[in-house]
This record gives structure tokens, sequence and C-alpha cells, in this order.
């Protein structure tokens, strides 16, 4: 998917938004557009990528796009390399087995797979024949050492790699070559129903077999290709990174000759766009609609990609009491909050009642109940049952006031200040002390969210398809590894539930499992998710098969310049 100059965390995914840049934001358009909200309703195929025939693009060109932070950490199976757009470059430098299109429906990428499929379902055996001209840039062919790498990295029995998440190869029992070296068997213990996410990207065994080389060999580098293009050049002093094409891709030629990445703000890719320095810019605040809709040379796209913004609760001082983070909920009115991040964009942003399905999804249910509904009589209630009673101002308990933060990047812009005020304002009425404590951009996520050092805090969450992909979020920590819910809340009921649920192969049956564990993280208070996030981007004109997405995967050989 597109990157967009917010942070995102594909932790779902794999991938977060500085809450700076919460998709679209408060405040009037900076373009004075006139133009009347519309409402696109999403539907699962929803996307604009100006798609076009092979025929139609030209060969050579360069695609330039903004890079939302430094990319230090590359391993995306790393608990650091997780971020968005690292994730993206790695699927096109290294083997993506497998690509959703715009229905969320997984289909073998032939450049590396002849096949895959489940032969067997007592005990999971899942059986990849792999296309024997893939090989990785130092000559090696695919195979099952590869597999095997992953997996024994992944599966979590050797604390020594420090693992992004292990959901699917926890549930491995074996994995082995079979009738020839391009044949890989991998057995499950228990079921496993969305086994073809797993070993996607598939790393080169030579780069992770040691937790050494699986936790520092991809800092700042990546070590050896499998894509069709290959990191060229990463200039930390200009802040740039280059991919070109693989010399040894044995796939369909790649149209573009050249990608390249500048780390820049948000204000700055606006500007970038608008003096044609890159080609791919997010318009989702009502700030940059206004500037980019009328560019010269650039078209507005829009799609319904998997993507949410939240508001995450912490778990430490006043915050570990379920209680208090219920009444939290309560106090905060999500749909004034929705109304200010889409003042002045022409898409209507739905409120997201799940925290697992997107709107568009199969499964999707409403399970907030009256968790996230706005009720400051009720909030205040809870906050007298948890201890905190009022003392004509801020709360206090035991001599303690009830004092809250805020942690914001001081990237943000001033849409996402309104929007933290806003929330500031609401905690006031209830009586809590909420204070907004700007934060280094490039420290965001490293110092506070990674560490769970926040009371509150907003990012998103994007490509977090198929639902497995939403378990680390809520699983529980084991030890320090976090995975990927810092604020570390967690309960045995919504891990099992979760368990259960991705260990069964009947999409209805899953989907009821996934929405009880949605039903009781509502409960918990772990998070107060807002809505739907919309891809509304501007592209320069002619740019083919690249855009605003929905569920599908971009196929990076075909994007280019139409002809």
């Amino acid at each position: 998917m597109p990157s967009t100059p917010a942070t995102r965390r594909i932790g779902r995914a794999t991938a977060a938004a500085l809450a700076a840049l919460l998709a679209a934001t408060a405040c009037s358009s900076g373009g004075g557009s006139t133009d009347v909200a519309r409402t696109v309703v999403p539907t699962v195929g929803a996307e604009d990528n100006n798609p076009q025939p092979l025929d139609n693009v030209k060969d050579g060109g360069e695609l330039r796009s903004p890079l939302q932070q430094w990319i230090t950490q590359w391993n995306p199976y790393q608990v650091d390399g997780t971020y968005g757009d690292a994730v993206e470059i790695m699927g096109y430098v290294e083997p993506r087995l497998f690509r959703s299109d715009a229905k969320g429906v997984y289909h073998a990428v032939p450049e590396y797979l002849a096949s895959a499929q489940v032969t067997s379902t007592s005990p999971q055996v899942v059986t990849y024949k792999l296309n024997p001209k893939a090989v990785w840039s130092d000559g090696t062919a695919l195979g099952a050492r590869d597999f095997q790498a992953v997996w024994k990295a992944s599966n979590g029995k050797d604390p020594a790699y420090n693992l992004a998440d292990s959901s699917g190869y926890e549930q491995i029992s074996a994995v082995e070559q079979g009738a020839d070296p391009s044949e890989v068997k991998v057995t499950f213990s228990e079921p496993y129903a969305d086994w073809q996410s797993l070993f996607s990207p598939l790393l080169p065994a030579s780069g992770i077999s040691t937790p050494q080389d699986f936790n520092e060999g991809w800092v700042e580098k990546v070590p050896v290709f499998g894509g069709p293009y290959v990191l060229a050049n990463a200039d930390k002093t200009a802040q740039t990174i280059t991919l070109t094409p693989n010399p040894r891709w044995w796939g369909p030629k790649p149209k573009l000759d050249r990608l390249t990445y500048r780390v820049l703000d948000a204000a700055a890719t606006t500007q970038a766009f608008l003096n044609n320095e890159i080609d791919f810019a997010t318009a989702g605040s009502a700030a940059t609609y206004g500037q980019l809709k009328d560019a010269k040379d650039g078209v507005i796209r829009t799609g319904t990609p998997w993507d949410e913004v939240h508001i995450s609760f912490g778990g430490n001082g006043a915050l570990a009491d379920q209680k208090v983070r219920q009444a939290l909920a309560k106090a905060l009115d999500r749909n004034a909050l929705i109304k200010i991040a889409n003042k002045g964009v022409p898409v209507e942003f739905k409120p997201l009642d799940s925290h697992l399905y997107m709107t568009n999804q199969n499964g999707y249910r409403n399970n907030s109940a009256d968790w996230a509904a706005y009720d400051p009589a009720t909030a205040k209630s809870w906050l007298d049952a948890a201890g905190w009673k009022d003392a004509g101002g801020t709360r206090a308990k035991d001599g303690q006031p009830l004092e809250l933060h805020y942690v914001l990047s001081d990237g943000s812009n001033q849409a996402q200040l309104d929007i933290a005020a806003a929330a500031q304002n609401m905690l006031q009425q209830v009586g809590v002390k909420l204070t907004v404590d700007k934060v280094p951009s490039k420290e965001y996520f490293a110092k506070y969210i990674d560490q769970g050092k926040f009371d509150l805090a907003s990012w998103r969450n994007t490509g977090s398809f198929p639902l497995s992909r939403t378990v680390p979020i809520y699983r529980a920590p084991q030890g320090d590894n976090v995975f990927g819910n810092y604020s570390k809340l967690s309960t045995p009921e919504i891990d099992t539930l979760l368990r259960k649920a991705a260990a069964t192969l009947d999409p209805a049956q899953a989907d009821e499992l996934y929405n009880q564990a949605d039903a009781k993280i509502w409960e918990l208070g772990h998070t107060l998710e807002l809505y739907q996030r919309p891809s509304i981007v501007a592209v320069r004109k002619g740019l083919a098969n690249y855009g605003a997405g929905s569920l599908a995967d971009t196929v990076i050989t075909s994007v280019g310049w139409q002809k």
C-alpha cells in the first residue's frame, strides 16, 4: 500500500500513524474548497489506482515518494521492524509469496510459487511448490532452509530473537523439504486459518539464522535480496532511499527503473508535491486537501483500505484500573472527535465499532455496546466507584490527583493539537486533568509508545489483513516482549478467543470467535476506536496502477507512467 506522511504502525499487519497526523484532520480548508462533503460508502473493492494494462505503461521512469521517518530496522519480523513504510519497501525487495486482491482474497505470486495448498487437514499440512527460477541475490535458490529459518526465529521458543509476533509460527511443528528442493512441507500442531500470511516476505536463512543476525543484521541495511528491486542506496545524511531493479530478477521486468523515497514531515510533503518534487502525497486533512485538490499535474484518488484510527489507553498508574479506563472511554465524545477530523474533507469518516474488522469486511459487527457511548454522568459515577473522588476540580484518591498525560508528536499539525485539546476538555468535565506532552517525532514510538510510556496516545494500525494479524495488538506480553500490545493490557479470555479464532478454518465460526474477542476488548478498556480512515491521496497525473487502494496489495512491477 502507498505510504502517507503520517507515521503508522503495521503492527496489526504488521505496520501506525502519529496521532499527529491521524488521517484527515480538522481546521478549515486551506484552499478555500467549496466542495460539498460527499459520502463514500466503503465497499470491499473500493480503490482508485488508475488500473492500466502493461502495454499502456511506459518502460522506465521514476516514482518519487515521501518517507514518514528514517528506516533503521529492516527486518519485518523483528519488533522494531514493523514500521509501515519499511514493511512496504521490504515487499518490493524480498519475496512476497501471496498477494491479496481488492476483495481480500489471497493469490499465490507465480514468480515465487507454482502452487501452495493445504494437502492434509489432520494434522494441517501446507505444501509449497516453489518456482525453481527464484533465487536470492547471492545466487542461492529459495528453499526449505529459508522457511525453516523464518519459523525457528519466529516461533517464540528462543527469547533471544526479539520478535514482533509469533502468531502462526508457534503453531507449526515441522518445516521440511518435500519431494525435491523446490518443494516445502509445513506441518501444524494445531490448525491455523491464515497460513497464507506466513513466510511473507520470505527472508534468507543466511540473514536470520542466529539471534544476532536476526536482531542486528538488518539494521541500516538489507544484506540479501529476493524481490524485483534492490536497495541501491540509503543516504542517512540526505534522508533518501533509492531502489533499482534487481539484476537477478527472473520475473516480469519492472516498469520503473527507480523508486526514490525522501523523509518529509507533513507540511514538507504537501509543498514537495506542489513543487513537483514527489509524485504522491496524502490529502487526508482539510488543509492538505485544500492545497492539493487543484495542484498542477495532480489528481485526487480515494479508497477504503484497512486503516483505523484510535486512542489507546496506557496500563500504568491510575489506568491500571479497568474501571478508570472504561470511565475515560465514556467521557470522550468520539463522534465529536471524528467530526473534528472529518471537517473540510470530501469523504465521510465512518465510526469504527470493532477493533478487528473494518466496516467493509465480512464479519464486521458493532461490539462497542455501551462502552463507547458518550455518557459523562456515567463516567463520573465509575470514577467515584474507583475511588477517585470529586475534589472540586481535579479528582483525587489517597491524596493523589488524577492527572494523566496525552503523548503527542511535536510533528503534529494544528488539527491534531485541536483533537488533543478537545480530549483534554472532555476529560476535564469529569474531573480528570489531562496534560498534552509534545515529544520529538523521531522518538515518539521508540521512546514512548514502544515503551508503554503514555496514558493516552493515538496512532493508526494499517494493513491488518488477514484477521490473525490483529492478534499481537491484544495478546498478553511474554516477558519483555509486548508484541504489538504497547499498553500491556490483556486477559486470558481474550488470548484464548483470539487463538481459537486463528485456529478455526471455517470463516463463519472464526468470525464469531473474533467478534466475541472484540466484545471483551471493548470491555477491557484497551482502545477507543474512532474511525476507519479512508485513503485520500494526491498523485501525479499519469501514474498507473498505484494510488488509493483497498485490501489489495500493490503489484510494484506494474507501477509506472501511462503512455
